[in-house]
């Protein structure tokens, strides 16, 4: 004979939990005091009346805090709800029969239909007593009325403040009750940042640049509206297999090599490259790009330069070939002679591990509160999910950005296992039906609810076809799409206000590539572009609708080479326009949404945040015309 349940007196069944990833396996994420919407289906034998509620907190706490789910059709129910602290957090679905309410809707039918409700009153006596206990001031007046008046004491039990203290205070009978499930909550730069990213080396007027020459241009990216300066790696670099440039594998006296070639005599992952400063003078530099409202994101490459002290010192940790070579990263084509990879298959893993992670905590105690991640596709995703919930655990302000340009589900695991952002096919999403699919896909798709996009129109890897032409206008509407499409974007520069396009013939990389070698740049250039840079950045700063990505709405043109969308945060409406031609003007009709912005007497008036014009729409279409010298509106909806 099979055992009964533990709770067979729970009658509710719950099903249908949203939102869930794989079944709760994985955390939902949000940020602090953001909304999150839980739905279930509520369901139970019998005609009772049934009630549920989503209870929450914070992975450590003891207090639960609850809130009613509301009924909705065909038994779901839902509420929304927000978590206050930044960490982890877990929540579960309540469902139970309230026997309180039960009583009260079969009172008010008898009592409607002439019924004697003598003995029915009598029956919710232990309901009303159980308001007593929470001080609700009108029950002592209905239990004496039941002694003494049967109909006054209906009417006085079918006013509205006794459904509403039911509700209050529901009394939840034998619960049912689901799993926790998990979430994180992180901080609002997770979900809103714009990063800006220049190689340290670069920044001096002449030579190799130092973090006091980096400390000197922060004032221009503070200038710029970039919130997170992004460096790449800082440490010293490998001498064995150093690259020329442009890729040489043969590297001539004075060449620098690549930053992503990590580790020499000189030290490994703990420690910066000399020419660079030393770490008081990388602190310092953390220290007052926070006064700018800059933070300093560290690049975490886990990989090694042939003579990085851990191949001496832990041969263990790479794969040793017969000849008794390791064999050198690659991502065919591109071959990395000059990287060692990490072998994660180690027998010494467990060490390996611990030591990995040490890099991320050394660096967070030295200020660092958001690390871009190299290729962390190529690495254990086990260990990401290990070390990210460690790190997280300590400093649950910590923000980890995924560099993986690599097959969707691999990119959706990494932020299933904890990544706070990650970088996305934007950069090669150019037509129209392209980006409303892609958008589509990343807004209102499965993977809204725990992966991030971060959107670059250029990395220092990555040039992409589309602005090898070096077109102005086409540097202008892949900035402003990255900024208004995505809360979180970033452009490695300077290269891209420069408008830099010279690539190697038939491939996506930079021609006589910054990755390779010392280029002073002239960092007082102005032109559209940082004109755009200050624009856009102070727009995302003041219109709250552009603070996230998810509320995502494309609105139908008829002109292919238009593309319109809206985006809204409460009352606030935010409308923009592209042209996507950057040869040619385009004109063409928009269409409102009418569940966002129903259309009214007067119209809306909308003013483009861009030139300050306004303009009157009093139809369901509504014309526009952008030329190629300024192809887009940011138009913010005046009610």
């Amino acid at each position: 004979m099979s055992s009964k349940p533990k709770q067979g007196r729970s009658r509710v069944i719950i099903s249908d939990v949203k939102p869930l990833i794989e079944h709760g396996k994985y955390p939902i994420k949000r940020i602090v005091n953001e909304s999150l919407k839980v739905s279930a289906t509520l369901v139970a034998d019998g005609h009772d009346v049934v009630a549920g509620a989503v209870a929450w907190r914070k992975i450590g706490g003891k207090a639960w805090q609850y809130k009613a789910l509301s009924w909705g059709q065909n038994d779901s129910f839902e509420t929304e709800i927000a978590f206050e602290a930044i960490g982890a957090q877990e929540y579960k679905i309540q469902g139970w029969v309230d026997y309180a309410l039960s009583w009260l809707h079969g009172l008010e039918k008898k009592f409607k239909d002439g019924q004697d409700v003598s003995v029915h009153l009598q029956d919710g006596i232990p309901h009303l007593q159980h308001l007593q206990k929470h001080k609700v001031k009108e029950v002592d007046a209905l239990l004496k009325r039941l002694t003494e008046n049967t109909v006054e004491a209906a009417q006085m039990a079918l006013e509205p403040w006794l459904n509403e203290a039911f509700h209050k205070f529901p009394e939840k009978q034998f619960l049912s009750e689901t799993p926790s499930f998990p979430a994180y909550c992180d901080r609002k730069k997770a979900s809103f940042s714009a990063w800006y990213e220049f190689f340290p080396r670069s920044a001096a007027a002449e030579g190799h640049g130092t973090f006091a020459d980096v400390e000197k241009l922060l004032p221009r990216v503070a200038d710029l509206g970039f919130d997170v300066l992004y460096l790449p790696p800082i440490h010293p670099i490998g001498e064995v297999n150093r690259k020329g440039k442009n890729n040489s594998t043969d590297a001539q006296e004075g060449d620098v090599g690549s930053p992503w070639g990590i580790g020499s005599k000189e030290g490994g992952h703990k420690n910066i490259h000399p020419a660079l400063g030393g770490i008081e003078d990388y602190k310092a530099l953390i220290h007052k790009a926070a006064h700018l409202g800059i933070e300093v994101a560290l690049d975490l490459a886990y990989q090694a330069a042939p003579d990085h002290p851990w191949v001496k010192e832990h041969p263990q940790w790479f794969k040793w070939r017969s000849d008794g070579t390791v064999q050198y990263a690659e991502n065919p084509p591109k071959k990395y002679q000059d990287i060692l990879p990490i072998y994660f298959e180690s027998e010494d893993w467990e060490n390996l591990w611990d030591e990995l992670l040490s890099v991320i905590l050394y660096w967070v105690d030295c200020g660092v509160k958001i690390f871009r991640v190299d290729n962390p596709h190529t690495k254990s995703i086990r260990f990401w999910e290990w070390a990210i919930a460690e790190t997280q655990r300590k400093h649950p302000e910590v923000i980890f950005l995924a560099e993986a340009f690599t097959k969707p589900a691999l990119m959706q695991a990494l932020a299933k296992v904890g990544f706070t952002q990650g970088y996305t096919y934007y950069t090669w999403r150019n037509f129209r039906h392209e980006l409303i699919e892609y958008m589509e896909e990343l807004t209102h798709g499965p993977q809204a609810e725990y992966f991030r996009p971060n959107f670059w129109p250029n990395t220092p890897d990555i040039l992409p076809f589309n602005l090898q032409s070096g077109n102005e206008s086409l540097y202008l509407t892949r900035l402003f799409m990255a900024g208004t499409l995505s809360s979180n974007y970033g452009v490695y520069g300077p290269v891209y206000e420069h408008l830099v396009h010279e690539a190697v013939p038939g491939k996506e990389e930079y021609a006589n590539s910054e990755k390779y070698e010392v280029q002073n740049h002239n960092w007082e250039v102005e032109n559209k572009v940082t004109w755009l840079m200050r624009t856009l950045n102070k727009a995302r700063k003041e219109l709250s609708a552009l603070q996230q990505t998810r509320n995502f709405r494309y609105l139908e043109m008829e002109n292919q080479s238009l593309f319109a969308y809206l985006k809204w945060e409460g009352d606030e409406k935010v409308v923009c326009v592209v042209n996507l031609d950057p040869y040619n003007a385009h004109e063409g009709w928009l269409q409102i949404p009418h569940d966002k912005m129903p259309l009214r007497e007067n119209g809306y008036r909308m003013r483009d945040y861009i030139s300050g014009a306004e303009y009157p729409w009093r139809e369901e279409w509504n014309y526009v015309r952008l030329d190629p010298a300024r192809p887009f509106h940011l138009f913010k909806v005046i009610e």
